[in-house]
């Protein structure tokens, strides 16, 4: 399961939402798009606490919105509004590597069950695997804020 978001300019997002089969189409890899490959699951759950709950603004970053169009494998994407999407970069830009290395405990993402399932393997997963892919999620969100589009979540 791999997760990958796009950012929607509104003439893209006013297409979407007169024909939602398009959503598919829009994933092709390219400078609107980030791929947060497997580390999505381990990051919702640093981020919120929970494993598919979504709290506060940075709840919606992974696994929010609103499901639009066909299935793509894990289900439909998720819809974030321009909006949700300048909260969810304001909720990001408030935490930093500290606090997210002091809520990494890897017994307790695998007591948890988080995907992909590699906690127990070292220490190095959050250096090498989740840190770099939050630094991208935030950085994804905070260019999509201060453009004002909206943002398409898939797990595929």
């Amino acid at each position: 399961m791999i997760f990958n978001a796009r950012r929607l300019s509104a003439e893209e997002l006013a297409a979407v939402l007169a024909d939602p089969e398009k959503v598919g189409t829009l994933f092709q890899g390219g400078p609107d798009e980030l791929d947060l490959d497997k580390a999505w699951h381990g990051l919702h759950y640093l981020l919120t606490g929970d494993t598919y709950e979504i709290r506060g603004d940075v709840g919606p970053a992974i696994l929010g919105g609103d499901p639009i169009g066909p299935d793509l494998g894990m289900g439909p994407a998720r819809l974030l509004t321009p909006d949700v999407v300048r909260a969810v970069a304001a909720g990001l830009g408030t935490l930093d590597e500290a606090t997210l290395r002091d809520r990494y405990d890897p017994a307790a993402l695998s007591d948890a069950e988080i995907y992909p399932h590699i906690w127990d393997d070292g220490d190095d997963e959050f250096d090498n695997y989740l840190l770099p892919h939050f630094t991208a999620l935030r950085d994804f969100y905070r260019t999509g804020a201060e453009r004002g589009e909206a943002v398409l979540l898939a797990v595929t």
